[in-house]
């Protein structure tokens, strides 16, 4: 599992969605603007939320994007995903005595170390993060 940049871009996107009224859909502008991206860079990463099911876009004058899932109901692992599909950080392709990787025990030690981050990514929301921004906003 890799986390790029778009993956940033992604979860910064899901929360700024997540802090709208829900009746209310934002445009693809305004999102590259909020956080100063090429409007063109940041629909590829739409699309792929959208696909994912996380997002709809909505067609009109008034048109743009809104989530399709509650906040609660969006994890981390939901937009990582989406984003950087389900390969994992290492594949070993070396021979181990004529077998292949199979029985690698770096393979197998990273594929624990993912499984353990894959879980802990599915515990962390949007609606958390919305929470904590909240929190923070009312402290100052």
């Amino acid at each position: 599992m890799k986390f790029s940049k778009a993956t940033n871009y992604a979860l910064h996107t899901m929360v700024h969605l997540a802090m709208e009224p829900t009746s209310e859909a934002v445009k693809v502008e305004e999102l590259a603007n909020r956080q100063m991206l090429s409007p063109t860079y940041l629909s590829k990463i739409l699309t792929k939320l959208s696909k994912a099911g996380l997002i709809m876009s909505t067609p009109g004058v008034k048109g743009g994007y809104r989530l399709l899932r509650a906040p609660e109901d969006c994890t981390f692992l939901d937009v990582t995903k989406a984003i950087e599909g389900q390969e994992s950080l290492l594949n070993c392709t070396m021979s181990h005595d004529g077998k292949w990787n199979k029985n690698c025990l770096i393979e197998r030690a990273m594929s624990d170390v993912e499984d353990k981050m894959k879980e802990e990514l599915s515990h962390k929301t949007i609606a958390g993060i919305v929470k904590q921004a909240e929190n923070r906003e009312k402290e100052n």
